[in-house]
């Protein structure tokens, strides 16, 4: 009787050994699979940030190669328009020292017919003049080739035309600027003394 007491006892311990060792199983299963679980979630976070940055460095590259694609096309034209320069310059001059007496022909009209079609050429493609007469004197726009009476430090007068393509300078404009008598260089008036007196009679004094 008593040894079959102490055989139930163990099988009921042994019973209660099987059931604990399946409860830390399964807590120990369980932690796996969270462990994994977070493992994964940060790879699939990681793998969104690379993927993310990767967008937006693709963006910004587009954006920079859109943009030099139509500076490109912008700017395309510069050398031609640069070689016409000159062309326009003498159609101008030509234009602008006709005799009064020649207007009205019907091939001084052809000419300015011209003019006025090549200007619109010009504009069509972003070219336009550059504002010299009575500005202030800018050396990102004006070459100054002398200096004149007028106002202190504006354009007084326009040698030759400049231009601006969009943005750019294409040929900065030929101007004389303004300057005041008593800012004129002091050597100026000392040379134009000297200029007007005759050696010969200071000789001739000496003597």
């Amino acid at each position: 009787m008593s040894s079959h007491k102490e055989d139930k006892i163990t099988e009921q311990d042994t019973k209660n050994d099987s059931g604990k060792s399946d409860s830390t199983t399964a807590e120990g299963s369980s932690n796996d699979i969270e462990k994994q679980l977070a493992d994964e979630t940060a790879k699939a976070e990681k793998y969104l940030r690379n993927w993310q940055r990767s967008e937006a460095d693709f963006a910004n590259y587009k954006k920079r190669n859109d943009q030099e694609r139509g500076e490109l096309r912008r700017m395309g034209n510069a050398g031609l328009i640069i070689n016409l320069l000159p062309v326009i310059d003498d159609l101008e001059r030509a234009l602008a020292n006709l005799d009064r007496h020649l207007s009205g022909l019907t091939w001084v009209d052809g000419l300015r017919l011209i003019q006025r079609k090549v200007e619109l050429v010009l504009e069509g493609v972003g070219v336009s003049p550059i504002k010299a007469v009575g500005e202030e004197f800018d050396p990102r726009f004006h070459e100054a080739i002398q200096y004149g009476e007028g106002e202190e430090g504006r354009v007084v007068a326009e040698v030759q035309r400049g231009y601006m393509l969009h943005d750019r300078v294409l040929r900065p404009s030929t101007v004389v600027v303004g300057q005041t008598k008593s800012a004129k260089d002091p050597n100026g008036s000392d040379s134009e003394k000297d200029a007007g007196e005759d050696p010969l009679q200071d000789t001739q004094q000496d003597g």
